[in-house]
């Protein structure tokens, strides 16, 4: 069985003082579990304030974007090397990025490649817009965007990173894809785009998220579907109580 994640995206939110006391939060409301697999991704600037917080504990810290190079004349960057002493994992491609600056799949396959060359476990996030969703487009949409990401990977790569299905349109919306939706595009989508690249066995390891206004009132229904190993959260990530519950919820419905 796949074990379950719940990973916050703090977005552009949280002081470094504010992102200490959410990370002891959720530190200290949550017995430590070992059923489910708890990121906390907070800015940049707070990385290291989060990761000594969370030091001795089983809650890991995620970066919310890297450079694909090492170093260099790239103004306002961060990469790899300067992530992976306060890391264990990074978020790639998250939509916006795509949307605001101006990421594209060749950048979003890059920085795989840089993040698994310096022991970053990629959280690649793909998916479709509202009108690409209405036009009928979201399979071929996504599984591209799922194809180009892992262009150049090995099997065994493939098997470690996480993918996270996001559709545009529910993200920060109000608006999430019912139960049924996610776990199609999560299962008939993406993890069977893995399978055609790597086969049955890898496409059977991989964790795959999804993303979209998720919180507590509708993660027990998310997380009862067959394909979805577990949830990138927004808003509810910026609640101690809130993300907190979240994990409670999902390590029920996997003890069951």
């Amino acid at each position: 069985m796949r074990k379950p994640m719940m990973a916050g995206n703090w977005k552009m939110n949280k002081t470094i003082d504010e992102a200490s006391e959410l990370a002891q939060a959720i530190r200290d409301q949550v017995a430590d579990t070992e059923t489910v697999d708890r990121v906390l991704c907070p800015p940049y600037v707070c990385l290291p304030a989060v990761s000594i917080t969370v030091q001795g504990t089983s809650i890991a810290v995620g970066a919310q974007n890297m450079h694909w190079e090492e170093s260099g004349a790239f103004t306002g960057e961060i990469s790899a090397p300067m992530i992976v002493d306060l890391a264990q994992y990074v978020i790639i491609g998250h939509s916006e990025r795509r949307q605001y600056f101006a990421e594209t799949d060749e950048t979003v396959n890059k920085k795989v490649h840089s993040a698994f060359a310096h022991g970053l476990t990629p959280i690649v996030c793909v998916g479709e817009s509202l009108e690409q969703n209405e036009a009928g487009e979201t399979h071929p949409f996504v599984s591209g965007q799922v194809t180009a990401a892992l262009a150049g990977l090995s099997a065994e790569q493939v098997k470690s990173l996480i993918i996270a299905y996001e559709p545009i349109w529910a993200i920060g919306t109000g608006k999430a894809a019912t139960s049924a939706q996610a776990q199609q595009i999560c299962g008939e989508t993406v993890r069977a785009t893995v399978a055609k690249l790597y086969g049955a066995d890898v496409a059977e390891v991989v964790r795959v998220l999804y993303g979209g206004s998720t919180k507590p009132g509708n993660i027990a229904e998310i997380m009862q579907q067959p394909d979805i190993d577990g949830a990138l959260i927004g808003g509810a990530a910026l609640k101690a109580e809130d993300y907190n519950d979240m994990v409670r919820i999902t390590a029920e419905v996997y003890a069951k």
